[in-house]
Protein backbone atom coordinates (compact mmCIF):
# COMPACT_ATOMS: atom_id res chain seq x y z
CA UNK A 1 0.00 0.00 0.00
CA UNK A 2 2.72 2.43 0.96
CA UNK A 3 4.76 1.50 -2.09
CA UNK A 4 1.81 2.31 -4.38
CA UNK A 5 1.32 5.67 -2.72
CA UNK A 6 5.02 6.50 -3.05
CA UNK A 7 4.99 5.50 -6.73
CA UNK A 8 1.94 7.65 -7.44
CA UNK A 9 3.57 10.56 -5.63
CA UNK A 10 6.77 10.27 -7.67
CA UNK A 11 4.75 10.01 -10.86
CA UNK A 12 2.90 13.19 -9.99
CA UNK A 13 6.16 15.00 -9.27
CA UNK A 14 7.60 13.87 -12.63
CA UNK A 15 4.48 15.04 -14.49
CA UNK A 16 4.55 18.36 -12.72
CA UNK A 17 8.23 18.79 -13.60
CA UNK A 18 7.60 17.94 -17.27
CA UNK A 19 4.75 20.46 -17.51
CA UNK A 20 6.84 23.09 -15.79
CA UNK A 21 9.78 22.42 -18.11
CA UNK A 22 7.55 22.66 -21.20
CA UNK A 23 6.13 25.98 -20.08
CA UNK A 24 9.55 27.54 -19.65
CA UNK A 25 10.77 29.55 -22.67
CA UNK A 26 14.27 29.06 -24.03
CA UNK A 27 16.33 27.11 -26.53
CA UNK A 28 19.25 24.74 -26.39
CA UNK A 29 22.07 25.19 -28.96
CA UNK A 30 24.62 22.45 -29.55
CA UNK A 31 27.58 23.14 -31.87
CA UNK A 32 29.75 20.16 -32.84
CA UNK A 33 32.03 19.70 -35.86
CA UNK A 34 30.63 22.67 -37.78
CA UNK A 35 27.08 21.61 -37.10
CA UNK A 36 24.57 23.44 -34.96
CA UNK A 37 21.63 21.80 -33.30
CA UNK A 38 19.00 24.10 -31.89
CA UNK A 39 15.93 22.83 -30.01
CA UNK A 40 13.71 23.66 -27.11
CA UNK A 41 14.53 22.87 -23.54
CA UNK A 42 11.84 20.19 -23.22
CA UNK A 43 12.98 18.33 -26.32
CA UNK A 44 16.58 18.54 -25.19
CA UNK A 45 15.67 17.09 -21.81
CA UNK A 46 13.77 14.20 -23.40
CA UNK A 47 16.66 13.52 -25.78
CA UNK A 48 19.12 13.57 -22.91
CA UNK A 49 17.07 11.03 -20.95
CA UNK A 50 16.78 8.77 -24.00
CA UNK A 51 20.53 8.89 -24.64
CA UNK A 52 21.17 7.99 -20.99
CA UNK A 53 18.83 5.02 -21.19
CA UNK A 54 20.45 3.81 -24.39
CA UNK A 55 23.92 4.06 -22.90
CA UNK A 56 22.77 2.18 -19.81
CA UNK A 57 21.33 -0.61 -21.92
CA UNK A 58 24.49 -0.84 -23.98
CA UNK A 59 26.61 -1.00 -20.82
CA UNK A 60 24.41 -3.72 -19.35
CA UNK A 61 24.70 -5.76 -22.54
CA UNK A 62 28.48 -5.40 -22.66
CA UNK A 63 28.97 -6.29 -19.00
CA UNK A 64 26.55 -9.22 -19.34
CA UNK A 65 28.53 -10.62 -22.24
CA UNK A 66 31.82 -10.07 -20.45
CA UNK A 67 30.59 -11.72 -17.20
CA UNK A 68 28.89 -14.68 -18.84
CA UNK A 69 31.82 -17.13 -18.33
CA UNK A 70 32.11 -16.29 -14.64
CA UNK A 71 28.37 -16.64 -14.17
CA UNK A 72 28.41 -20.00 -15.90
CA UNK A 73 31.29 -21.10 -13.68
CA UNK A 74 29.49 -19.93 -10.56
CA UNK A 75 26.31 -21.72 -11.58
CA UNK A 76 28.24 -24.91 -12.22
CA UNK A 77 29.98 -24.61 -8.87
CA UNK A 78 26.69 -23.98 -7.11
CA UNK A 79 25.16 -26.98 -8.82
CA UNK A 80 28.10 -29.15 -7.76
CA UNK A 81 27.83 -27.91 -4.17
CA UNK A 82 24.12 -28.63 -4.17
CA UNK A 83 24.73 -32.14 -5.46
CA UNK A 84 27.56 -32.57 -2.96
CA UNK A 85 25.46 -31.53 0.03
CA UNK A 86 22.67 -33.75 -1.22
CA UNK A 87 25.17 -36.63 -1.30
CA UNK A 88 26.27 -35.74 2.25
CA UNK A 89 22.65 -35.77 3.42
CA UNK A 90 21.95 -39.12 1.81
CA UNK A 91 25.23 -40.50 3.13
CA UNK A 92 24.33 -39.49 6.69
CA UNK A 93 21.00 -41.22 6.28
CA UNK A 94 22.78 -44.34 5.01
CA UNK A 95 25.14 -44.24 8.00
CA UNK A 96 22.21 -43.93 10.37
CA UNK A 97 20.45 -46.81 8.61
CA UNK A 98 23.58 -48.98 8.81
CA UNK A 99 24.04 -49.36 5.03
CA UNK A 100 27.84 -49.42 4.49
CA UNK A 101 27.68 -49.75 0.68
CA UNK A 102 25.44 -46.72 0.20
CA UNK A 103 27.41 -44.78 2.81
CA UNK A 104 30.71 -45.36 0.99
CA UNK A 105 29.17 -44.49 -2.38
CA UNK A 106 27.75 -41.21 -1.16
CA UNK A 107 30.96 -40.42 0.73
CA UNK A 108 33.02 -40.83 -2.45
CA UNK A 109 30.52 -38.76 -4.41
CA UNK A 110 30.57 -36.00 -1.78
CA UNK A 111 34.37 -35.97 -1.75
CA UNK A 112 34.44 -35.72 -5.56
CA UNK A 113 31.94 -32.85 -5.61
CA UNK A 114 32.93 -30.91 -2.47
CA UNK A 115 36.55 -31.79 -1.91
CA UNK A 116 37.90 -31.79 1.66
CA UNK A 117 34.95 -30.11 3.30
CA UNK A 118 34.44 -30.80 7.05
CA UNK A 119 31.14 -32.56 6.44
CA UNK A 120 32.72 -34.63 3.69
CA UNK A 121 35.50 -35.80 5.99
CA UNK A 122 32.98 -36.59 8.73
CA UNK A 123 30.85 -38.63 6.32
CA UNK A 124 33.94 -40.42 5.05
CA UNK A 125 35.01 -41.31 8.58
CA UNK A 126 31.57 -42.50 9.62
CA UNK A 127 31.18 -44.55 6.45
CA UNK A 128 34.51 -46.21 7.22
CA UNK A 129 33.35 -46.90 10.77
CA UNK A 130 30.12 -48.45 9.56
CA UNK A 131 32.08 -50.60 7.11
CA UNK A 132 34.49 -51.69 9.83
CA UNK A 133 37.52 -50.10 8.14
CA UNK A 134 39.28 -48.66 11.18
CA UNK A 135 42.36 -47.56 9.25
CA UNK A 136 40.29 -45.46 6.83
CA UNK A 137 38.36 -43.95 9.74
CA UNK A 138 41.56 -42.95 11.53
CA UNK A 139 42.93 -41.48 8.29
CA UNK A 140 39.80 -39.34 7.89
CA UNK A 141 39.96 -38.15 11.50
CA UNK A 142 43.65 -37.38 11.06
CA UNK A 143 42.79 -35.18 8.07
CA UNK A 144 40.38 -33.28 10.32
CA UNK A 145 43.30 -32.45 12.59
CA UNK A 146 44.77 -30.22 9.86
CA UNK A 147 41.91 -27.72 10.12
CA UNK A 148 41.29 -25.60 13.20
CA UNK A 149 37.52 -25.83 13.00
CA UNK A 150 37.54 -29.64 12.84
CA UNK A 151 40.49 -30.39 15.13
CA UNK A 152 38.39 -31.20 18.20
CA UNK A 153 36.12 -33.40 16.10
CA UNK A 154 39.15 -35.25 14.76
CA UNK A 155 40.51 -35.70 18.29
CA UNK A 156 37.23 -37.19 19.41
CA UNK A 157 37.19 -39.61 16.50
CA UNK A 158 40.77 -40.67 17.18
CA UNK A 159 39.91 -41.03 20.87
CA UNK A 160 37.02 -43.35 20.05
CA UNK A 161 39.15 -45.45 17.72
CA UNK A 162 41.93 -45.68 20.31
CA UNK A 163 39.49 -46.95 22.92
CA UNK A 164 38.10 -49.48 20.48
CA UNK A 165 41.50 -50.99 19.89
CA UNK A 166 42.29 -50.89 23.62
CA UNK A 167 45.03 -48.24 23.53
CA UNK A 168 44.33 -46.41 26.79
CA UNK A 169 47.50 -44.30 26.59
CA UNK A 170 46.66 -42.88 23.16
CA UNK A 171 43.05 -42.31 24.19
CA UNK A 172 44.15 -40.30 27.21
CA UNK A 173 46.54 -38.21 25.09
CA UNK A 174 43.79 -37.37 22.61
CA UNK A 175 41.39 -36.46 25.44
CA UNK A 176 44.02 -34.29 27.16
CA UNK A 177 44.73 -32.45 23.91
CA UNK A 178 41.01 -31.88 23.38
CA UNK A 179 40.68 -30.50 26.92
CA UNK A 180 43.55 -28.10 26.24
CA UNK A 181 41.96 -26.86 23.00
CA UNK A 182 38.31 -26.90 24.11
CA UNK A 183 37.99 -27.03 27.93
CA UNK A 184 34.19 -27.08 27.68
CA UNK A 185 34.14 -30.36 25.72
CA UNK A 186 32.26 -32.63 28.12
CA UNK A 187 33.41 -35.88 26.53
CA UNK A 188 37.07 -34.90 26.86
CA UNK A 189 36.79 -33.87 30.50
CA UNK A 190 34.87 -37.06 31.28
CA UNK A 191 37.55 -39.14 29.58
CA UNK A 192 40.36 -37.41 31.47
CA UNK A 193 38.52 -37.87 34.76
CA UNK A 194 37.90 -41.55 34.01
CA UNK A 195 41.55 -42.10 33.09
CA UNK A 196 42.79 -40.48 36.28
CA UNK A 197 40.39 -42.53 38.37
CA UNK A 198 41.55 -45.70 36.61
CA UNK A 199 45.14 -44.78 37.50
CA UNK A 200 44.02 -44.00 41.08
CA UNK A 201 45.24 -40.43 40.66
CA UNK A 202 42.63 -39.03 43.01
CA UNK A 203 44.25 -35.60 43.34
CA UNK A 204 44.35 -35.18 39.58
CA UNK A 205 40.72 -36.27 39.43
CA UNK A 206 39.88 -33.59 42.00
CA UNK A 207 41.47 -30.99 39.72
CA UNK A 208 39.29 -32.22 36.86
CA UNK A 209 36.19 -31.90 39.03
CA UNK A 210 37.14 -28.35 40.03
CA UNK A 211 37.71 -27.36 36.39
CA UNK A 212 34.39 -28.86 35.29
CA UNK A 213 32.56 -27.10 38.11
CA UNK A 214 34.16 -23.76 37.20
CA UNK A 215 33.04 -24.18 33.57
CA UNK A 216 29.48 -24.98 34.61
CA UNK A 217 29.59 -28.59 33.41
CA UNK A 218 28.60 -29.79 36.90
CA UNK A 219 26.06 -28.38 39.30
CA UNK A 220 27.16 -27.58 42.83
CA UNK A 221 25.53 -30.58 44.50
CA UNK A 222 27.06 -33.07 42.05
CA UNK A 223 30.46 -31.41 42.30
CA UNK A 224 30.41 -31.64 46.11
CA UNK A 225 29.37 -35.28 45.97
CA UNK A 226 32.13 -36.15 43.49
CA UNK A 227 34.71 -34.34 45.61
CA UNK A 228 33.59 -36.34 48.64
CA UNK A 229 33.84 -39.62 46.73
CA UNK A 230 37.35 -38.83 45.46
CA UNK A 231 38.52 -37.72 48.90
CA UNK A 232 37.15 -40.94 50.40
CA UNK A 233 39.00 -42.98 47.79
CA UNK A 234 42.19 -41.07 48.58
CA UNK A 235 41.69 -41.70 52.31
CA UNK A 236 41.18 -45.43 51.77
CA UNK A 237 44.36 -45.65 49.69
CA UNK A 238 46.39 -43.77 52.31
CA UNK A 239 44.94 -45.61 55.30
CA UNK A 240 47.88 -47.99 55.69
CA UNK A 241 50.85 -45.76 54.90
CA UNK A 242 49.59 -42.34 56.06
CA UNK A 243 46.86 -42.53 58.74
CA UNK A 244 46.98 -38.80 59.46
CA UNK A 245 46.56 -37.90 55.79
CA UNK A 246 43.79 -40.46 55.47
CA UNK A 247 41.96 -38.88 58.40
CA UNK A 248 42.28 -35.40 56.87
CA UNK A 249 40.96 -36.60 53.53
CA UNK A 250 38.12 -38.43 55.25
CA UNK A 251 37.14 -35.37 57.27
CA UNK A 252 37.11 -33.26 54.10
CA UNK A 253 34.89 -35.89 52.46
CA UNK A 254 32.49 -35.85 55.43
CA UNK A 255 32.34 -32.07 55.21
CA UNK A 256 31.27 -32.28 51.55
CA UNK A 257 28.89 -35.26 52.00
CA UNK A 258 27.98 -36.14 55.61
CA UNK A 259 25.81 -39.05 54.40
CA UNK A 260 28.63 -40.85 52.56
CA UNK A 261 28.85 -44.12 54.49
CA UNK A 262 32.47 -45.15 53.70
CA UNK A 263 33.81 -41.73 54.65
CA UNK A 264 31.82 -41.58 57.89
CA UNK A 265 32.84 -45.12 58.87
CA UNK A 266 36.52 -44.40 58.20
CA UNK A 267 36.52 -41.10 60.10
CA UNK A 268 34.60 -42.61 63.01
CA UNK A 269 37.04 -45.52 63.26
CA UNK A 270 40.13 -43.27 63.20
CA UNK A 271 38.68 -40.81 65.71
CA UNK A 272 37.75 -43.64 68.06
CA UNK A 273 41.30 -44.99 67.85
CA UNK A 274 42.56 -41.55 68.86
CA UNK A 275 40.15 -41.43 71.78
CA UNK A 276 37.93 -38.66 70.39
CA UNK A 277 34.73 -40.62 71.03
CA UNK A 278 32.36 -37.67 70.98
CA UNK A 279 33.36 -36.49 67.50
CA UNK A 280 33.40 -40.06 66.23
CA UNK A 281 29.89 -40.70 67.54
CA UNK A 282 28.67 -37.41 66.04
CA UNK A 283 30.02 -38.28 62.58
CA UNK A 284 28.55 -41.79 62.63
CA UNK A 285 25.17 -40.63 63.93
CA UNK A 286 24.89 -37.98 61.20
CA UNK A 287 25.53 -40.57 58.48
CA UNK A 288 23.26 -43.12 60.20
CA UNK A 289 20.28 -40.75 60.13
CA UNK A 290 20.59 -40.46 56.35
CA UNK A 291 21.41 -44.09 55.56
CA UNK A 292 21.56 -46.86 58.19
CA UNK A 293 24.38 -49.21 57.29
CA UNK A 294 25.98 -52.23 59.02
CA UNK A 295 29.47 -50.69 58.73
CA UNK A 296 28.29 -47.64 60.65
CA UNK A 297 26.68 -49.88 63.27
CA UNK A 298 29.91 -51.85 63.66
CA UNK A 299 31.95 -48.67 64.18
CA UNK A 300 29.40 -47.18 66.58
CA UNK A 301 29.08 -50.30 68.72
CA UNK A 302 32.87 -50.61 69.06
CA UNK A 303 33.74 -46.98 69.71
CA UNK A 304 35.29 -47.80 73.07
CA UNK A 305 37.34 -51.01 73.10
CA UNK A 306 36.68 -53.28 76.04
CA UNK A 307 33.05 -52.28 76.61
CA UNK A 308 30.70 -54.92 77.94
CA UNK A 309 27.94 -56.46 75.89
CA UNK A 310 25.32 -54.41 77.74
CA UNK A 311 27.12 -51.18 76.85
CA UNK A 312 27.14 -52.14 73.18
CA UNK A 313 23.47 -53.06 73.47
CA UNK A 314 22.68 -49.56 74.76
CA UNK A 315 24.49 -48.01 71.80
CA UNK A 316 22.58 -50.29 69.42
CA UNK A 317 19.31 -49.16 70.95
CA UNK A 318 20.41 -45.57 70.38
CA UNK A 319 20.96 -46.35 66.71
CA UNK A 320 17.52 -47.93 66.46
CA UNK A 321 15.94 -44.81 67.92
CA UNK A 322 17.84 -42.60 65.48
CA UNK A 323 16.68 -44.70 62.51
CA UNK A 324 13.04 -44.87 63.69
CA UNK A 325 13.03 -48.66 63.83
CA UNK A 326 14.71 -49.29 60.47
CA UNK A 327 15.72 -52.91 59.72
CA UNK A 328 19.43 -52.14 60.12
CA UNK A 329 18.78 -50.70 63.57
CA UNK A 330 16.85 -53.79 64.62
CA UNK A 331 19.59 -56.05 63.28
CA UNK A 332 22.18 -54.11 65.26
CA UNK A 333 20.10 -54.44 68.44
CA UNK A 334 19.57 -58.16 67.84
CA UNK A 335 23.27 -58.80 67.30
CA UNK A 336 24.26 -56.81 70.38
CA UNK A 337 21.57 -58.50 72.49
CA UNK A 338 22.72 -61.92 71.31
CA UNK A 339 26.30 -61.12 72.33
CA UNK A 340 25.00 -59.88 75.70
CA UNK A 341 22.93 -63.10 76.14
CA UNK A 342 19.71 -61.06 76.19
CA UNK A 343 17.72 -63.52 74.13
CA UNK A 344 14.28 -62.05 74.78
CA UNK A 345 15.47 -58.60 73.71
CA UNK A 346 16.94 -60.08 70.54
CA UNK A 347 13.66 -61.83 69.72
CA UNK A 348 11.69 -58.63 70.30
CA UNK A 349 13.99 -56.74 67.91
CA UNK A 350 13.74 -59.38 65.18
CA UNK A 351 10.02 -60.07 65.51
CA UNK A 352 8.85 -57.28 63.11
CA UNK A 353 11.36 -58.51 60.52
CA UNK A 354 9.93 -62.04 60.52
CA UNK A 355 6.47 -61.06 59.35
CA UNK A 356 7.19 -60.68 55.63
CA UNK A 357 9.94 -62.73 53.98
CA UNK A 358 12.91 -62.37 56.35
CA UNK A 359 16.22 -61.75 54.62
CA UNK A 360 19.32 -63.90 54.79
CA UNK A 361 20.89 -61.97 57.68
CA UNK A 362 17.67 -62.19 59.67
CA UNK A 363 17.51 -65.96 59.15
CA UNK A 364 21.15 -66.38 60.16
CA UNK A 365 20.60 -64.28 63.27
CA UNK A 366 17.58 -66.39 64.19
CA UNK A 367 19.67 -69.53 63.70
CA UNK A 368 22.41 -68.15 65.97
CA UNK A 369 19.77 -67.15 68.50
CA UNK A 370 18.17 -70.60 68.54
CA UNK A 371 21.52 -72.35 68.87
CA UNK A 372 22.74 -69.96 71.58
CA UNK A 373 19.54 -70.26 73.60
CA UNK A 374 18.51 -73.89 73.06
CA UNK A 375 21.62 -75.55 71.68
CA UNK A 376 21.88 -77.45 68.42
CA UNK A 377 18.25 -78.18 67.64
CA UNK A 378 16.14 -78.59 64.57
CA UNK A 379 14.86 -75.03 64.78
CA UNK A 380 18.34 -73.64 64.34
CA UNK A 381 18.94 -75.87 61.34
CA UNK A 382 15.55 -74.89 59.97
CA UNK A 383 16.55 -71.22 60.01
CA UNK A 384 19.80 -72.13 58.27
CA UNK A 385 17.82 -73.88 55.56
CA UNK A 386 15.53 -70.87 55.20
CA UNK A 387 18.56 -68.61 54.85
CA UNK A 388 19.55 -70.44 51.67
CA UNK A 389 16.19 -69.48 50.10
CA UNK A 390 15.71 -66.08 51.73
CA UNK A 391 15.94 -62.77 49.83
CA UNK A 392 19.37 -61.20 49.77
CA UNK A 393 20.24 -58.29 52.01
CA UNK A 394 21.18 -54.86 50.63
CA UNK A 395 24.65 -54.61 49.11
CA UNK A 396 26.74 -52.20 47.04
CA UNK A 397 25.53 -52.39 43.43
CA UNK A 398 26.92 -50.62 40.36
CA UNK A 399 25.99 -51.43 36.74
CA UNK A 400 24.79 -54.91 37.67
CA UNK A 401 27.84 -55.74 39.82
CA UNK A 402 27.07 -56.70 43.43
CA UNK A 403 29.91 -56.11 45.88
CA UNK A 404 30.33 -56.36 49.63
CA UNK A 405 32.74 -53.40 49.61
CA UNK A 406 32.28 -49.88 48.34
CA UNK A 407 34.39 -48.56 45.46
CA UNK A 408 34.63 -45.01 44.08
CA UNK A 409 34.13 -46.01 40.42
CA UNK A 410 32.21 -48.71 38.60
CA UNK A 411 34.31 -51.71 37.57
CA UNK A 412 32.26 -51.98 34.37
CA UNK A 413 31.95 -48.45 32.99
CA UNK A 414 34.40 -46.49 35.14
CA UNK A 415 31.61 -44.11 36.18
CA UNK A 416 32.31 -42.10 39.32
CA UNK A 417 30.04 -42.59 42.34
CA UNK A 418 28.25 -45.50 40.71
CA UNK A 419 27.80 -47.78 43.74
CA UNK A 420 24.51 -47.51 45.61
CA UNK A 421 23.34 -49.39 48.69
CA UNK A 422 20.24 -51.36 47.79
CA UNK A 423 18.83 -54.87 47.79
CA UNK A 424 19.78 -57.01 44.78
CA UNK A 425 16.86 -58.13 42.64
CA UNK A 426 15.41 -61.53 43.46
CA UNK A 427 16.18 -63.61 40.40
CA UNK A 428 15.43 -67.04 41.74
CA UNK A 429 13.84 -67.33 45.16
CA UNK A 430 12.72 -70.81 46.13
CA UNK A 431 9.31 -71.03 47.78
CA UNK A 432 9.39 -71.46 51.49
CA UNK A 433 8.37 -74.99 52.46
CA UNK A 434 8.10 -76.47 55.92
CA UNK A 435 9.62 -79.88 55.40
CA UNK A 436 10.22 -82.73 57.75
CA UNK A 437 13.53 -84.39 57.01
CA UNK A 438 16.91 -84.97 58.53
CA UNK A 439 18.00 -81.35 57.99
CA UNK A 440 15.13 -79.27 59.31
CA UNK A 441 13.56 -81.74 61.70
CA UNK A 442 14.64 -83.14 65.00
CA UNK A 443 13.34 -85.70 67.45
CA UNK A 444 12.38 -83.04 69.98
CA UNK A 445 10.35 -80.99 67.50
CA UNK A 446 6.78 -81.50 66.49
CA UNK A 447 6.17 -83.28 63.24
CA UNK A 448 5.51 -80.85 60.36
CA UNK A 449 3.10 -81.76 57.60
CA UNK A 450 3.23 -80.22 54.16
CA UNK A 451 -0.16 -78.71 53.33
CA UNK A 452 -1.60 -79.57 49.95
CA UNK A 453 -2.56 -76.47 47.99
CA UNK A 454 -4.99 -76.99 45.14
CA UNK A 455 -5.08 -74.71 42.09
CA UNK A 456 -7.78 -72.03 42.15
CA UNK A 457 -11.16 -73.16 40.93
CA UNK A 458 -10.69 -76.79 41.98
CA UNK A 459 -12.59 -77.97 45.00
CA UNK A 460 -11.34 -80.91 47.03
CA UNK A 461 -13.06 -84.12 46.09
CA UNK A 462 -15.61 -85.39 48.59
CA UNK A 463 -14.93 -88.70 50.20
CA UNK A 464 -17.26 -91.26 48.68
CA UNK A 465 -18.07 -94.15 50.94
CA UNK A 466 -18.28 -97.51 49.25
CA UNK A 467 -21.85 -98.69 48.78
CA UNK A 468 -22.94 -101.16 51.41
CA UNK A 469 -23.14 -104.71 50.34
CA UNK A 470 -26.67 -105.52 49.39
CA UNK A 471 -27.98 -108.44 51.37
CA UNK A 472 -28.27 -111.50 49.28
CA UNK A 473 -31.88 -112.35 48.82
CA UNK A 474 -32.33 -116.06 48.85
CA UNK A 475 -35.52 -117.77 47.83
CA UNK A 476 -37.00 -119.54 50.66
CA UNK A 477 -36.84 -123.28 49.92
CA UNK A 478 -40.15 -125.05 49.68
CA UNK A 479 -40.72 -127.58 52.34
CA UNK A 480 -39.69 -131.01 51.20
CA UNK A 481 -42.93 -132.42 52.46
CA UNK A 482 -45.10 -130.21 50.26
CA UNK A 483 -43.00 -131.05 47.22
CA UNK A 484 -43.23 -134.74 47.91
CA UNK A 485 -47.03 -134.52 48.39
CA UNK A 486 -47.50 -132.68 45.10
CA UNK A 487 -45.34 -135.24 43.28
CA UNK A 488 -47.28 -138.18 44.68
CA UNK A 489 -50.61 -136.45 43.92
CA UNK A 490 -49.64 -136.31 40.27
CA UNK A 491 -49.49 -140.11 40.19
CA UNK A 492 -45.74 -140.56 40.46
CA UNK A 493 -44.43 -143.52 42.44
CA UNK A 494 -42.81 -142.65 45.80
CA UNK A 495 -39.22 -143.42 44.62
CA UNK A 496 -39.61 -141.25 41.52
CA UNK A 497 -41.25 -138.46 43.52
CA UNK A 498 -38.39 -138.51 46.02
CA UNK A 499 -35.78 -138.22 43.23
CA UNK A 500 -37.72 -135.33 41.63
CA UNK A 501 -37.78 -133.43 44.93
CA UNK A 502 -33.99 -133.82 45.30
CA UNK A 503 -33.40 -132.62 41.74
CA UNK A 504 -35.57 -129.53 42.23
CA UNK A 505 -33.80 -128.73 45.51
CA UNK A 506 -30.39 -128.88 43.78
CA UNK A 507 -31.63 -126.61 41.00
CA UNK A 508 -32.80 -124.02 43.54
CA UNK A 509 -29.38 -124.08 45.21
CA UNK A 510 -27.67 -123.20 41.89
CA UNK A 511 -30.05 -120.32 40.96
CA UNK A 512 -30.97 -117.05 42.67
CA UNK A 513 -34.38 -115.56 43.31
CA UNK A 514 -34.72 -114.21 39.76
CA UNK A 515 -33.96 -117.54 38.17
CA UNK A 516 -30.49 -116.51 36.99
CA UNK A 517 -27.70 -118.94 37.66
CA UNK A 518 -25.90 -118.24 40.93
CA UNK A 519 -22.33 -117.00 40.53
CA UNK A 520 -19.66 -118.92 42.30
CA UNK A 521 -15.97 -119.53 42.18
CA UNK A 522 -14.75 -120.71 38.82
CA UNK A 523 -12.11 -123.41 38.90
CA UNK A 524 -10.01 -123.75 35.79
CA UNK A 525 -8.73 -127.22 35.11
CA UNK A 526 -5.04 -127.73 34.85
CA UNK A 527 -5.47 -129.02 31.32
CA UNK A 528 -8.17 -127.66 29.03
CA UNK A 529 -10.73 -130.32 28.29
CA UNK A 530 -10.44 -129.94 24.53
CA UNK A 531 -6.68 -130.30 24.49
CA UNK A 532 -5.62 -133.91 24.35
CA UNK A 533 -2.99 -135.01 26.78
CA UNK A 534 0.39 -135.32 25.17
CA UNK A 535 1.73 -138.79 25.36
CA UNK A 536 5.38 -139.38 25.74
CA UNK A 537 6.73 -139.84 22.25
CA UNK A 538 9.09 -142.66 21.51
CA UNK A 539 12.44 -141.29 20.33
CA UNK A 540 13.06 -142.00 16.67
CA UNK A 541 16.50 -143.02 15.59
CA UNK A 542 17.58 -140.95 12.63
CA UNK A 543 19.99 -142.11 10.07
CA UNK A 544 22.92 -140.29 8.72
CA UNK A 545 21.11 -139.02 5.61
CA UNK A 546 17.63 -138.59 7.10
Amino acid sequence: MWRALVFIGLLCVAAFGAVWLADQPGTVLVTFGGYELRTSVAVAAVALVGIALALAMMWAAVTGIMGLPSRLTFANRARRRSRGYQAVSRGMIAVGAGDPIAARRYANEAERLLGHEPLTLLLKAQAAQVSGNRAAAEAAFSQMMDENETRVLGLRGLFVEARRRGDATAAREYASEAVRIAPAAAWASDAVLEARCAERDWRGALESIDRRASLGLLDKATAKRHRAVLLTADALDRAERDPDGALRSGQDAVRYAPDLVPAAALVGRYLSHRGDLRRAAKVVEAAWRSQPHPDLADVYLNLRPGDSGLDRLKRAETLMRLSNGAPEGRLAVARAALEAREFDRARDALEPLLADRPTMRVCLLMSDLEQAEHGSTGRGREWLARATRAPRDPAWIADGVVSDKWAPVSPVTGRLDAFVWQAPPDVLVAPELAMSDDVTGDVDDDQKILPVTLPPGIEPAATVAPPPDEPEVLAEPEPQKEALTEAMASGMPPEAANEAVKDSQGARETTDATGAPRRGAVVFPATPPDVPKLEEATPVRRGLFR
